[in-house]
């Protein structure tokens, strides 16, 4: 175990640590905590345990589920978008660690498993497992190439896992569609994307950097301490995708490569930042500030004026934004731990709630008719997913991520299953404001046109309805039984 993937395990307070055996020792520390790196690897046990209802014996094993073949990507030489001069307002809200199956699993239309395999061709049934469940994969790079198994997507079952007391095959899981009714919700109603690979392969702090800047400057390793970016103690160190799926020795975390908001800003574009805050005497505090600001590793943005003026704490500002009118041309949403849908946030309704609310208000608000909003989760948590990402560079393309797309432009009851990844959301952005390429990811992606209908009429919203109680409650009962798949 290097020094990154014990510090990432650390972050997020191990307790023990086991995989498809299931369970695990009990284990103490506090829900969330900045606990001291591990001093030895954790024991893996890398099979499922036969005999529950969530495994079936597979001596002739059957075939893989079917991946639906993608649509043929034909980026443009520039960014453009038809889109350009009905949007004016982009909301991008970032959520936390989960796959398209994890998420989406017997979504009508789309490319979806209700089963998985092991590594020695178990075949495993999904079983639920609730937003509020305390446990958690490892979602770094090691994690990835583990779980890719050089594209057979079996490895799922020698991950490790976080928690005590965890059910066998922890990671071939998906979420009860009763904690997903507001996501599966607005997904049937307006689009979603079947087909949104996350740019790398690995966890948060370089998924948030393609999603400002479509790459992270070859970095795949989360920085070894905290906070994440130009704020971290002196000698924080990163890594790098190497040929092979090796790790090299990376840079601090503090960057200077051009971002949308240096496009924003030259263009004179308004955009905002909306963050909880990392300063732990701040009233605004979370520990989602310290790993999701992504602006605080771009030195430009930390050291400039934009740093006061545009990275808004707290993030439920853009509540207020919204109704009073100043919502800007682009807007990026990071949660609070609690509403964030990472697992061991505790909590089965926050993130629902929180993404339903900010959907919500601003349907209901003049800039509706003008506003394309998308929702994903920056990376796939180590949960189980079945298709196989496309190789496009060393560090990516990681596993697919739930993408949803509102807007009274966007197709409706609509599944893509184009080809995209994090740098066609920057490009869409460059579309719609007519904004130069940064020359990167986004340069090789597909922008999100094929989700809108820019010939339609807006349409009001259709609003969704929120989960009752946002307070957090105890691990439920499971129900081992398969999720429905018509």
């Amino acid at each position: 175990m290097n020094r990154i993937h014990a510090a990432f395990l650390g972050v997020f307070a191990i307790a023990t640590v086991a995989a498809c055996g299931g369970g695990g020792g009990s284990g103490g520390g506090s829900p969330l905590g900045i606990l001291p790196t591990p001093t030895s690897t954790p024991t893996v046990t890398p099979k499922c345990a036969s005999g529950t209802a969530s495994v079936r014996n597979a001596l002739h094993a059957p075939q893989r589920p079917p991946a639906v073949e993608p649509q043929a990507l034909h980026p443009q030489a520039a960014p453009t978008s038809a889109g350009q001069g009905k949007i004016r307002h982009v909301v991008v809200i970032v959520q936390e660690n989960r796959s398209f199956d994890n998420l989406f699993s017997g979504f009508p239309g789309a490319d979806s498993a209700t089963y998985g395999f092991t590594h020695t061709g178990q075949k495993v049934n999904l079983q639920p497992v609730g937003l509020e469940f305390f446990g958690d994969l490892d979602h770094e790079r090691h994690g990835w190439q583990v779980e890719y198994d050089n594209g057979k997507m079996d490895g799922f079952d020698q991950e490790f896992v976080i928690g005590a007391n965890l059910p066998p095959c922890f990671a071939y899981s998906y979420v009860p569609h009763n904690e997903t009714t507001v996501y599966w919700t607005l997904a049937s109603n307006y689009a979603l994307a079947d087909r949104m690979f996350e740019s790398d392969s690995s966890g948060s702090f370089a998924a948030h950097q393609y999603l400002i800047a479509a790459q992270s400057a070859g970095v795949v390793g989360s920085p070894d301490n905290v906070p994440w970016g130009c704020d971290a103690p002196a000698g924080t160190i990163t890594e790098l995708g190497g040929p092979g799926g090796t790790l090299l020795p990376g840079p601090y975390p503090c960057f200077t490569y051009a971002t949308l908001a240096t496009s924003l800003d030259t263009a004179k574009l308004g955009w905002y930042f909306y963050t909880p805050s990392f300063v732990g005497s701040s009233p605004y505090y979370d520990v989602g500030g310290l790993l999701w600001s992504s602006f605080d590793a771009i030195k430009e943005v930390r050291s400039g004026p934009d740093w006061a003026r545009n990275v808004i704490s707290p993030n439920s500002q853009i509540l207020s934004d919204i109704a009073n009118n100043r919502l800007p041309a682009v807007s990026w949403v990071m949660p609070t731990f609690e509403d964030s849908d990472h697992p061991r946030s505790d909590s089965a309704t926050g993130g629902p709630t929180w993404v339903g609310g900010i959907v919500n208000a601003i349907g209901k608000s003049s800039a509706w008719s003008s506003t394309a909003i998308f929702i994903l989760w920056d990376d796939w948590g180590g949960w189980y997913d079945h298709v196989p990402p496309p190789q496009l560079d060393l560090v990516g393309l990681g596993f697919r991520v739930p993408a949803i797309i509102v807007s009274p432009y966007a197709r409706h009851h609509f599944v893509t299953h184009q080809q995209h990844e994090y740098g066609s959301i920057v490009r869409f952005i460059e579309g719609v404001y007519g904004l130069p390429s940064l020359g990167q990811s986004d340069d090789r992606a597909a922008g999100m046109d094929d989700a809108f209908d820019f010939t339609q009429s807006p349409g009001p919203y259709q609003p969704v309805t929120l989960p009752q109680s946002r307070s957090r409650r105890a691990p439920q009962t499971l129900d081992l039984q398969p999720p429905d798949n018509d």
